[in-house]
């Protein structure tokens, strides 16, 4: 019998214990770093299979299974733990427990996916060489990212693997597809925060003023001659502000005005370059109109990087496993993922599951309260993430 027969008899064997698992994580979700009943229920879950657990960052979870000749290579599989705080609108039996906190983003599903391929993994443990390292991480959702912490305490060693996979939820994709994209993928993401600073007073009188208004109303604008005169064409670049806080009144002009905004882009170097000239235009702009600012760039999650050998090798999977015509190329994506983390550290593939049943009516896009899934796409999950780890550890 071949692999690819045994992975889809066992996983659509497990699929219906794969769901419930889905479910209970779904009714019991817990915020970024707060994961201590999630994490208890893996370690559970995992010691019924007969693995050893131990905890990584607090409310991570990490677990080692072992083939045949363990030491000959390791292959990580990564899922997260952590939920939104989304009060959740879904009318299901499986609806949130927990008031203003939802799993509106799917991790509930790459954890119970995760599961489910251990499960299969583990069954076929003496048909494959190597080892596969079963990463659970908290808090995705929340800087400084559980990836950044599951690294410092040494989840990249002892193994060291030759690669990580992970996968997420994709609502624009019909359950039973999946996606894949080689190279750069995912944007850094950088939270900016200036506080424009001038003299407030009557707004009939502008001349014994220093409008921070104004100056704020300029920066804006000018900073978007950063990307658009100093971001190469060739990397993809974002700059925009959701927030400007000024608080003054129809004849009051403040003292103050707060922007707040985010930078993203594909590029370390440029990344690093662009936050030095944003800080300089800012300073200088201001100063040149009277005023002056404060100005605080937070460092976010780096851009993701697909490995293409690795990509190659899984994307060659998932058309064995599911056929060609339901495994589709992605565009970019200028959305932030953790997992960027370990993409910077060693090679890494991040794919999509598609979660999407327009006849069902479940099309809700993530990080919304009415979020939910196909859950037919949890056999095709749980299977896929087994079968692209053994191509994995058979690859030289």
């Amino acid at each position: 019998m071949s692999s690819i027969t045994k992975i889809k008899q066992l996983a659509h064997t497990y699929a219906t214990d794969t769901v419930q698992v889905r479910r209970h994580l779904h009714a019991n979700p817990e915020l970024s770093f707060e994961e201590h009943n999630t994490a208890a229920y893996v370690e559970q879950v995992l010691t019924g299979y007969g693995l050893q657990p131990q905890r990584m960052a607090g409310t991570g979870v990490v677990a080692m299974l072992e083939g045949r000749n363990p030491g000959k290579k390791t292959i990580a599989l990564r899922a997260d733990l952590d939920a939104l705080p989304i009060v959740e609108a879904n009318e299901v039996n499986y609806r949130s427990k927990n008031k203003g906190v939802m799993h509106a983003c799917g991790h509930d599903v790459h954890t119970a996916s995760l599961l489910g391929a251990a499960r299969i993994l583990q069954e076929l443990r003496n048909d494959f060489e190597g080892t596969v390292k079963l990463v659970f991480q908290p808090g995705e959702e929340k800087f400084p990212g559980g990836a950044s912490l599951m690294i410092r305490e040494g989840v990249l060693q002892n193994p060291a693997p030759a690669g990580i996979i992970g996968q997420h939820v994709f609502p624009l994709l019909p359950a039973g597809k999946v996606g894949f994209r080689s190279g750069m993928y995912m944007a850094s993401a950088d939270e900016i925060y200036i506080t424009v600073k001038g003299k407030g007073g009557h707004a009939a009188m502008p001349e014994m003023n220093v409008d921070p208004v104004l100056i704020a109303s300029h920066l804006i604008v000018a900073l978007q001659q950063i990307v658009s005169r100093h971001a190469s064409p060739k990397v993809p670049t974002v700059l925009s502000f959701g927030k400007v806080e000024a608080k003054g009144a129809t004849n009051v002009i403040p003292n103050e005005v707060k922007l707040e905004g985010t930078f993203r882009t594909m590029n370390e170097v440029w990344r690093k370059e662009a936050h030095q000239r944003i800080r300089k235009l800012a300073e200088g702009l201001c100063e040149s109109m009277g005023g002056s600012c404060d100005i605080d760039i937070k460092n976010g999650y780096p851009f993701l990087q697909n490995d293409p050998e690795l990509t190659a090798i899984a994307r060659a999977a998932a058309v064995a496993y599911l056929g060609e015509e339901n495994v589709t190329d992605l565009d970019l994506w200028m959305g932030a993922e953790d997992f960027a983390y370990y993409s910077q550290q060693v090679p890494a593939c991040f794919y999509r599951l598609g979660t999407r049943n327009e006849a069902r009516g479940i099309v809700a896009g993530v990080h919304t309260p009415t979020f939910d899934i196909d859950e037919t796409a949890l056999e095709t999950s749980i299977g896929l993430m087994a079968f692209v780890a053994l191509q994995e550890l058979e690859a030289c």
